[in-house]
């Protein structure tokens, strides 16, 4: 397994390419399923979950080829119902094929879903969803085993805003006879990427990013091309990076309307934001202030965001107090940055951060990937060197992080075991 070591203590400065969304790339390439051709998406970023998905559509014999951050999908020769255990373990937006492999084809087999390990995150509205669209829903053996005939416009409430439920959902809708309205839907902008491509499709879908997303189904779909939003949360990491190094840097290809709530708050801390043509300035304080989150739903503070600021926190002047809503397990992060000499007690989902005057270099232990995150951003304004371990997991949404730390003057090195 690669391991990452930074030296850190440097003010990192210079300019940042934003790659595309991974959590739009994967649903939209599943969207592919629902259409017979050659789909074209572009701005596919180069992660293992993207070659993941890639091997799940081969698996179920679509042709699938990436070059040049660009996916080219071929669906004509689906043949192959069923996503097995060994490639859904490892990624939980595998599930996204149930959707469409169900609309289209009228069953699916797929594994129960793995991915982080940050906490509960069931499929129990999927299959009610789904079930309410007139599918057969049967758990057997840890697969989940659909089957119906064309489905049925249905008005579906989710209990709780579900990213990838409302996505499932969408896409299922979107070859369903009838009407579907889908009820207190996720509204992030991910979300509405996924509906923004099903709408180049030929889909007619109204809503995507409100409480309420309607979705009229039409007989076929269309293939596309298709490009990929900016990620959000890669360029939030980086906007927390120049906020702990008292860099200054420009994030390139971002789209600042997407992080409303991270950049408010990262503004309370003492960040600096000017807009300039092609993206955004971000210009850190010598030392960050204290202030308090709470993760929520889009718009709210993204949890995606929750460990990266936490780290930022870790150097503060003051005490933070951060709320987790969304997932039990997202404090993973804790044990590791308490080794780096961070103050941060927890009580169920409340961490308290006493900000302290620096940070020191450990050997860590990556755990998910957004904590991977939180420990590049912690390594980087802490003196010495810092070992960060199981690099897999970082691997899995930020795209060649080391190269652009490295352009932005990071001492940074990966090692290949």
């Amino acid at each position: 397994m690669d391991k990452l070591i930074i030296h850190g203590g440097k003010k990192l400065k210079g300019e940042v390419d934003i790659s595309g969304a991974k959590n739009a790339a994967l649903p939209i390439i599943a969207a592919s399923l629902l259409t017979s051709g050659y789909c074209v998406i572009s701005r596919v970023p180069d992660l293992k979950d993207v070659m993941t998905m890639g091997r799940l559509l081969a698996k179920l014999g679509a042709g699938f080829q990436y070059k040049n951050r660009k996916a080219t999908i071929n669906t004509d020769g689906i043949n192959f119902f069923e996503a097995p255990y060994d490639l859904v373990r490892t990624m939980r937006a595998s599930i996204l094929v149930l959707g469409p492999l169900l609309a289209r084809f009228g069953k699916a087999k797929v594994s129960l879903p793995g991915g982080c390990a940050i906490g509960a995150r069931p499929i129990n509205l999927h299959l009610m969803g789904l079930a309410k669209m007139g599918a057969d829903i049967k758990l057997e053996s840890g697969y989940v085993i659909a089957k119906g005939k064309r489905l049925k416009g249905a008005s579906i409430y989710l209990d709780t805003p579900t990213v990838t439920g409302t996505e499932n959902l969408m896409m299922a809708a979107s070859l369903a006879n009838g009407i579907t309205l889908l009820e207190n839907s996720a509204g992030e902008p991910e979300v509405v990427d996924l509906a923004n491509a099903l709408i180049s499709m030929g889909a007619k879908i109204k809503g995507a990013g409100e409480s309420i997303i309607e979705i009229e189904g039409v007989d076929e779909l269309r293939p596309i091309n298709y490009s990929i939003i900016p990620d959000r949360i890669e360029a939030g990491t980086f906007m927390t990076i120049a906020g702990i190094t008292a860099g200054d840097i420009i994030i390139k290809d971002c789209r600042p309307e997407h992080l409303d709530a991270s950049m408010m708050k990262l503004k309370e801390v003492g960040l600096v934001f000017e807009h300039i043509a092609g993206g955004i300035r971000v210009i850190g304080p010598s030392r960050p202030k204290a202030a308090d989150i709470k993760t929520m739903p889009y718009p709210g503070f993204p949890t995606d965001m929750q460990a990266q600021f936490m780290a930022l926190m870790c150097l503060a002047d003051g005490t933070s107090i951060i709320k987790e809503t969304i997932f039990e397990n997202r404090f993973m992060h804790v044990a590791e940055l308490r080794r780096m000499g961070a103050d941060i007690s927890v009580e169920g989902g409340i961490a308290t951060v006493k900000g302290t005057s620096k940070l020191k270099s450990a050997p860590l232990m990556a755990t998910d990937l957004r904590a991977s995150a939180s420990l590049v951003v912690a390594a980087l304004a802490a003196k010495g060197a810092t070992v960060i371990n199981r690099l897999y997991h970082l691997d899995r949404g930020y795209e060649k992080m080391e190269e652009k730390l490295l352009r932005l003057g990071a001492d940074v090195r990966r090692v290949k075991e």
